[in-house]
């Protein structure tokens, strides 16, 4: 069986209260999602913990046999390109037999356009 381990990561800040906004992504995905993906965990790409390869040890150790890096981030820069890959692939190097994929970045989209408009009031 395939369980898939999801992992939501932002930037990271130095700044306490700007990490706590993946952790409370994080939980909600998980509960609006719970049906599909019942392993997901927060990280930051620097700057705080939990770090990618914290999380990514969490997904194995709950299970997961498929990691999938979920950004949280608008547009495919270098993070996306190089650094989040690179990141995972480190993390992953500890856990023969766990595949790993990094999705997009959550780009355009008419789920963005809504989201902008209802930020207009």
């Amino acid at each position: 069986m395939n369980r898939q381990g999801i992992i939501l990561v932002d930037h990271g800040s130095r700044l306490a209260e700007s990490n706590l906004l993946i952790e409370a992504v994080a939980k909600a995905f998980q509960q609006r999602f719970a049906t599909d993906f019942d392993i997901v965990e927060p990280a930051h790409m620097e700057l705080a913990e939990p770090s990618i390869a914290t999380a990514f040890d969490r997904c194995v150790s709950r299970g997961a046999t498929e990691v999938v890096v979920l950004p949280y981030f608008l547009g495919p820069g270098k993070h996306w390109t190089t650094d989040i890959p690179a990141l995972t692939a480190a993390a992953a190097s500890g856990h023969s037999g766990v595949s790993y994929r990094v999705a997009p970045t959550l780009g355009l989209d008419d789920l963005m356009l809504d989201l902008l408009r209802k930020r207009l009031g």
